[in-house]
């Protein structure tokens, strides 16, 4: 990366930014009638429909220059042939290997590594088709009604998130259930209810040490071995995980364990058998078409030129945003309430990714990285916070998600649901004038008086910025396209930002503390002396609290 040309392109960024600031988006699109078209991208049934952000023919070509400076194309080909994108831990991530259905070699330290890949995959498969089927059952003989899947970040966003949104392919005898948080009442709540001697638990970690879902785990082996015996552990158990010795000391055979490899994060590894809960909700060859979806998006990324490449777009229109209007938040908004956990699930795949304040030399980042994502499903976010996405202080570009028809659902809700999806991006973009709001209060009949109290109060500024992605209907290979989309965007804005998006050490401070602290917390009479004040004081009333 040359940053003194990188740097260069910010600045002529912003100098344009500056040019373009008193012209408001609307009005671009009566100067263009052909603006949609313009500034828009499609993938076979997907469409990415970015004409609502103030931006221009030349802003794109600025961005485009900022992404050649900063050795974007490199980089990409870089991240695809195996080299050590994770620098700081000195491996590859190469995810896009999981979905990989060219036929040609992926190389890892020089081997390929399909044939494992294509083996874990058939293990899966086959293992997921025989839970589904009866051939795999309990301790009794008793078919599975309920999964649950044990883990926690990855591990449980991922598969949850696909599972819920993926739901119509289930089936309505088995059930998937998701257990992340270490607090009892996650697990206790899950298990309540459940036939143990119908229930298949799949305890999903990398080291087999994760705090939380260890401790889950052993609570649901209690529950297990409580009501069928020490010896049914194993009928109701599978892994997802590399540790052989700690999987079998915890009762769970080898058959019934999964793997993956050190080059395959945690939040992108939803592609592999971290996705075993997902591929035996909705089947195997539901799963593949999910895998497809994603290889898709990999040959997209690679093939397409810049001014076509979705993900390119997608993750430069984010740098514009943050570094050159200054906007610190970005919201998903899906209008599809299956995909009520795909904001939670970019959040952990952006601000667990790009949340970085160093470069990947270690240097201060010269400029801000990730915003903060949120999101809700459409409309119970316009009943929530939409009324400061439209009329606050803060500016929030939006991504809304629609498909053109409902998957297993009511097609008059869908049509209303759809109108309502458009009609709050036409609301961002047009906006309310005072001009137009007095208007509408003198039509009502209203006093002069009147309309001069409550004006101010409905106007909206509009040429607030946001995106569509309009797709046929949520189908697995959709869902998969989706995640790799963004998956990508990450990439590329990793790349303007110089950081390396596949560490996480930012977490890893608080399990410190925490592990610290436990010995500490459960006993009354420990010495917190060396803690800070307000710690020690908190335990303490804690305490305080437990004796009373």
């Amino acid at each position: 990366m040359d940053r003194n040309a990188v740097a260069a392109h910010f600045a002529a960024l912003e100098a344009h930014r500056v040019e373009i600031a008193s012209h408001r988006t609307i009005d671009f699109f009566a100067d263009d009638p052909s603006r949609f078209e313009t500034f828009s991208a499609k993938l076979d049934d997907l469409v990415y429909d970015y004409s609502k952000n103030r931006l221009t023919r030349a802003t794109l070509h600025h961005l485009f220059d900022l992404a050649r400076a900063a050795n974007l194309e490199v980089r990409r080909d870089a991240l695809f042939s195996g080299e050590k994108a994770n620098s700081t831990e000195g491996r590859p991530a190469l995810h896009m290997a999981l979905r990989n259905f060219s036929g040609h070699p992926i190389l890892v330290h020089g081997q390929d590594v399909m044939p494992e890949v294509i083996a874990g995959r058939e293990k899966v498969a086959t293992f997921a088709s025989a839970v589904r089927d009866g051939r795999i059952r309990g301790a009794r003989g008793d078919t599975f009604t309920d999964i649950v899947n044990i883990g926690i970040g990855g591990s449980d966003l991922g598969p949850a998130m696909a599972t819920r949104a993926l739901s119509p392919y289930g089936r309505p005898n088995l059930k998937a259930h998701f257990v992340s948080n270490v607090d009892g009442a996650d697990i206790g709540d899950t298990l309540a209810g459940l036939d143990p001697s119908r229930t298949l638990i799949i305890v999903s970690s990398k080291t087999f040490t994760t705090q939380e879902t260890m401790t889950n785990a052993a609570s649901a082996r209690a529950w297990i071995a409580g009501a069928l015996g020490e010896a049914a552990v194993g009928d109701h158990f599978a892994a997802v995980s590399t540790k052989l010795d700690k999987v079998a000391a915890f009762g769970i055979k080898d058959e019934r364990v999964f793997g993956f490899w050190d080059w395959v994060g945690g939040r992108y590894s939803l592609w592999s058998a971290i996705g075993l809960s997902l591929c035996i909700a909705i089947g195997p060859e539901n799963f593949e078409e999910f895998l497809r979806g994603g290889y898709e998006v990999d040959e997209h990324f690679r093939n397409a030129p810049l001014a076509h490449n979705i993900p390119v777009l997608m993750g430069l229109i984010g740098v514009w945003h943050r570094n050159v209007w200054g906007f610190a938040t970005q919201a998903v908004i899906p209008y599809d309430q299956r995909l009520a956990r795909f904001p939670a699930y970019l959040q952990q795949l952006e601000m667990e990714s790009n949340g970085k304040h160093v470069t990947r030399d270690g240097a201060p980042s010269p400029r801000a990285t990730c915003p903060i994502v949120f999101g809700e499903p459409g409309t119970n976010g316009q009943h929530a916070f939409f009324q400061l996405l439209h009329q606050g202080t803060e500016i929030v570009p939006i991504d809304f998600l629609v498909a053109s028809q409902p998957t297993d659902a009511d097609a008059a809700h869908h049509n209303l649901l759809f109108a309502n999806c458009l009609a709050q991006s036409e609301a961002f973009l047009r906006g309310r004038s005072e001009k137009e709001v007095r208007e509408i209060l003198s039509a009502q009949g209203l006093s002069h008086e009147e309309i001069d109290r409550l004006a101010r109060h409905k106007v909206f500024e509009g040429d607030r910025p946001s995106s569509t992605f309009l797709y046929k209907s949520l189908t697995p290979r959709a869902l998969g396209r989706l995640v790799a989309l963004y998956e990508h965007k990450v990439f590329v804005q990793s790349v303007i930002w110089d950081i390396n998006p596949f560490d996480q050490w930012g977490v890893e401070l608080g399990k410190e503390l925490c592990n610290r602290l436990v010995p500490l917390v459960s006993d009354a009479a420990a010495d917190l002396s060396k803690l800070d004040g307000s710690t020690a004081g908190l335990i303490s009333a804690r305490n305080a609290l437990l004796g009373a």
